[in-house]
């Protein structure tokens, strides 16, 4: 009994203790210790779920940071592999090993001129047009980049350029080549392209897509056409342009155009100039410089105001610093391939010159290269002009479809550009930046040069006897001048 007595006396003094009243805010003690056992629970789990936060916040800023950097998340194109995210890496796994051979190769010239346009005005357009492609895995490449706007373009994807040339239809084809097929396409922005679906020929589609790109992707030049975008899904290569609305020099020189050509001797000028600046631009204004290997009429895409062009440069090469000529394979459009690539198949700016010295011929004439309804004196243009100039009958040269015959010495000046041109020895023909000269001159330079006097003769025949000044070009590099050949 002493000892429950104790323990009961016991208890009511802890019970008296815990009940009993502290200076804060005259609170029982138990109720204090409640307190502050509870705020301290509360503090201790925010300080947890702030550690928690502070831990999944960092993969997030990382990745924001990754996303608005200046290289465009390209999936499988333009990477980092240090930043990648496996999981996006997962979602391209699909693409076929020659498509990714493809973007490999653009993915590193894309590292070197990646540029991203203020406005985007071709890029920003395409954002809103592939926005339901990106369901399509086939076309996970375009549907990742259609607010991407890079130095080069912009990807299309296959079923956008289906829906813009109605399923590639006959109907919407405006040119065919060696290589591929020109179709008009209306994008869903209401824009008009020239689209240009390359034929799969062994492999050759592919180098065509990869040269075309490379060659004149990053060139911007009113005397170039220029590249939009590209496609590239599966077999499928497939470049698209801008929409040269007036056709191509061959279908007016050579076409149907009645009785009278409209271009005239000034537009025929106009034409020749600026194929040459367009050209001149490729020689000495690019490095590496390109060669386009292909100078004909055909690939000369005219506007409403008749401005040139250059098109086509599939079967471009490109030349470095260091080298004055690349070994290839001999390519190009009978007719317009010069005599000294075609027996050697050293390729250098020459070969261009040269070509462009036959397209000047045809300008002139109105005739194709190579005729073969003509007699068998008049079949090969180069010859038979050669020939003409030889019995000093240049004035019979002209179109007989220009209806204002061309001024004498306007006329005098473009046929030595043409001698000059198609010299048999490459190191004599001038460079496209002199003949931009040669042709743009108000009157042809004249100095003291004897081995001139007969072109001169030749030109002007009834001044032959008594005006003797040689006729000369402002080339600026004293190149040796042409004698005409075929004599």
């Amino acid at each position: 009994m002493a000892v429950s007595g104790e323990n009961h006396s016991s208890g009511n003094s802890l019970s008296s203790f815990f009940t009993s009243r502290t200076p804060i805010l005259g609170l029982q003690l138990y109720v204090v210790v409640a307190a502050t056992v509870i705020i301290m629970v509360v503090v201790l789990f925010l300080i947890f779920l702030l550690i928690r936060l502070n831990r999944s916040s960092k993969p997030r800023r990382s990745g924001g940071k990754k996303s608005v950097g200046l290289l465009p998340l390209v999936a499988d194109v333009i990477r980092d592999s240090r930043t990648t995210d496996l999981n996006e890496i997962g979602k391209v796994n699909h693409l076929s090993k020659k498509e990714d051979e493809t973007i490999a190769i653009l993915r590193k010239e894309a590292q070197e001129v990646i540029e991203i346009e203020s406005d985007g005005i071709k890029g920003s357009s395409g954002s809103n047009e592939s926005s339901t492609s990106r369901s399509d895995t086939s076309s996970a490449i375009s549907g990742s980049t259609e607010s991407t706007n890079i130095g080069w373009g912009r990807w299309y994807s296959l079923k956008e350029l289906e829906m813009a040339t109605k399923g590639f239809r006959a109907e919407n084809v405006i040119g065919e080549g060696g290589y591929g097929v020109v179709f008009r396409g209306v994008l869903q922005d209401g824009s008009v392209v020239a689209v240009k679906k390359l034929l799969n020929n062994k492999g050759q589609a592919e180098k065509e897509f990869r040269v075309e790109v490379e060659a004149i992707g990053k060139v911007r030049h009113k005397n170039l056409a220029g590249l939009l975008g590209y496609c590239s899904e599966g077999v499928h290569r497939i470049l698209v342009y801008e929409y040269i609305d007036n056709g191509n020099l061959e279908q007016w020189l050579h076409g149907d155009v009645g009785s009278v050509s409209p271009l005239t001797w000034e537009i025929r000028l106009r034409i020749a100039i600026g194929t040459a600046r367009g050209l001149a631009y490729l020689h000495e204004g690019l490095e590496p410089k390109v060669v386009h290997r292909d100078v004909k009429s055909s690939n000369i895409l005219l506007d409403r105001k008749w401005n040139p062009k250059v098109s086509d440069f599939g079967l471009a090469k490109l030349l470095g610093p260091e080298k004055s000529y690349v070994t290839t394979r001999v390519m190009g459009t009978f007719g317009y391939v010069s005599p000294d690539y075609a027996s050697t198949g050293m390729l250098n700016e020459g070969s261009d010159v040269y070509s462009f010295g036959v397209m000047l011929m045809e300008i002139i004439t109105g005739r194709s290269p190579v005729d073969y309804s003509r007699p068998p004196g008049e079949m090969n243009l180069v010859d038979w002009f050669k020939g003409m100039v030889s019995n000093r009958r240049g004035e019979e040269l002209v179109d007989p479809l220009i209806e204002v015959h061309p001024p004498p010495r306007s006329l005098k000046r473009v046929l030595l550009v043409c001698l000059r041109c198609i010299d048999m020895d490459a190191n004599k023909r001038p460079k496209m930046g002199q003949i931009v000269h040669m042709l743009e001159a108000d009157e042809f330079p004249f100095r003291s040069e004897p081995r001139l006097v007969q072109e001169k003769d030749l030109l002007n025949p009834r001044s032959a006897g008594t005006n003797r000044l040689q006729l000369a070009t402002k080339d600026g590099a004293g190149d040796d001048e042409q004698k005409p050949r075929g004599r």
